[in-house]
């Protein structure tokens, strides 16, 4: 019986990556959006988990504070400041050395000579190594910079010198030199990652994010647009699969696919035009690259 379950499986996961390629290639606008889910499918888990990257880089954090995962560690009560840095340097430099994902080269494939762009809550930058700025809106911010705690100016600061300096420096006590911790070269405040939190940036940069998304759907509206949801959860859907599922409503030629082994969610109101796929991200993006691949190779034949 076993070997059954399995051809039945099989087939049905081979079929869901082929309407995801049917349906990407019938496009004629793509928005994509990624979350947590999409990293998590690279097999990284180091924000939640307590995973070989985390043991890697942030194992001594581990077993000195305890917390597990990098998230945790974010929002850890640290003795000083010295010792909070030295943390959010390490995971920095984690982001940084961390190689990029494999579905993530996958999508690209998929969305090679297509109109698209991406939108993401992630803040590890994976996707700004595989597509340009201009494709891509961080609506999350970007642990790439540092903005001013005390947001009293509107900028950011590119911080990957920074950030290995200060990781070189780290002391057997997990601390960096006070002298280094980075300040606001407006007000003295001491800087922090630009990312989502209370005292999180929406400046200029913020701004210009939701202005290439804006253009793309104004421009892009009346066509057949694919809103491509990948992994993203229950914690935060008001940023992309609410408005997914909105615009997949009101826009009369939009179809809705969401990727996701936990939370693939369809509502009701628009079960003729989406679909939900409750699978491994990594598994059907490999899948449809594949057949994708195959149907290249059979039309150069013909």
């Amino acid at each position: 019986m076993q070997p059954m379950k399995n051809i039945v499986f099989e087939n049905a996961y081979q079929k869901n990556a082929r309407t995801l390629l049917d349906k990407l290639n019938s496009a004629e606008a793509i928005l994509v959006g990624a979350a947590a889910g999409m990293s998590a499918s690279c097999g990284y888990n180091f924000f939640y988990q307590n995973d070989a990257i985390f043991q890697k880089y942030l194992g001594d954090f581990h077993k000195k504070y305890g917390f597990t995962g990098a998230f945790n560690g974010f929002y850890y009560h640290y003795p000083s400041p010295e010792a909070h840095w030295a943390f959010l340097v390490r995971m920095g430099y984690m982001e940084y050395e961390c190689p990029t994902g494999q579905p993530y080269y996958d999508l690209m494939e998929l969305l090679e000579g297509k109109n698209y762009h991406i939108m993401t809550t992630n803040q590890d930058f994976q996707f700004t190594r595989v597509v340009s700025e201009e494709k891509l809106s961080a609506i999350q911010g970007d642990s790439r910079y540092y903005q001013c705690s005390r947001r009293c100016h509107d900028q950011i600061y590119y911080n990957k010198d920074m950030v290995y300096a200060m990781n070189a420096a780290i002391d057997e006590n997990l601390c960096i030199p006070a002298k280094m911790i980075p300040r606001c070269p407006k007000c003295g405040a001491q800087m922090e990652p630009w990312v989502r939190g209370y005292t999180f940036l929406e400046g200029a940069k913020y701004r210009d994010e939701y202005r290439k998304i804006n253009e793309f759907l104004e421009k892009n509206k009346e066509k057949k647009i694919l809103f491509l949801e990948l992994g993203v959860g229950r914690m935060t859907p008001m940023f992309i699969q609410e408005p997914f599922w909105n615009l997949t409503y009101s826009l009369p030629k939009a179809f809705y696919i969401t990727i996701n082994p936990k939370d693939a969610l369809l509502p009701e109101e628009i079960e003729q035009k989406g679909l939900a796929i409750k699978e491994d991200i990594a598994l059907v993006l490999q899948e449809a690259v594949r057949v994708k691949k195959e149907e290249n190779k059979e039309h150069g034949e013909a």
